[in-house]
């Protein structure tokens, strides 16, 4: 049974796996990015530069690595002040109503917390606390308490059996 991942879960070829100072065939740069031979074919016909001269076609590795940066470069959605990524939506979305909650994770950071205006999905920020005024933008930001560690509890858990002591 072959193993088949739907588009929506492949990663991008990771560019960093390309020799720069090594020329590639179409077979050796799809086996190496883990891609289909044909979607090197595509690259190519989309821009990728190759010594077209000779058989086999040769890819460089330096635009090899150009082109896939260029491409990782053009698919990125960076999200401004006030906005928050969203998953589903596949795009910067500002939470309903303007309102996020941030969520300590540690002393320095955590999460900035919203509902997606156009999916009601939970979508999550990462930020540093250091950052959150300039990454808050113009939302309403509420702050919930870090749970503390149980051992620093002034209350015992109520789980504990006192019948026993």
């Amino acid at each position: 049974m072959a193993n088949h991942v739907g588009r929506a879960h492949r990663r991008l070829p990771n560019p960093r796996l390309v020799k720069i100072h090594r020329n590639y065939s179409v077979e050796e740069a799809a086996s190496l990015l883990g891609v289909h031979k044909n979607t090197v074919r595509e690259w190519l016909r989309g821009g990728l530069p190759a010594l077209t001269d000779q058989r086999p076609l040769l890819i460089l590795g330096r635009e090899l690595v150009a082109y896939l940066t260029r491409r990782r470069q053009a698919n990125k959605r960076p999200c401004k002040p006030g906005e928050i990524y969203c998953v589903a939506c596949r795009s910067p979305q500002k939470p309903a109503e303007g309102m996020a909650e941030y969520r300590p994770l540690t002393a320095t950071g955590g999460n900035l917390a919203g509902i997606c205006p156009k999916c009601n999905r939970m979508i999550y920020r990462r930020v540093s606390l250091a950052r959150l005024p300039l990454d808050k933008g113009d939302l309403d930001i509420t702050t919930t308490q870090e749970r503390g560690h149980i051992g620093e509890s002034s209350q015992p858990s109520v789980n504990r059996d006192f019948s026993k002591e």
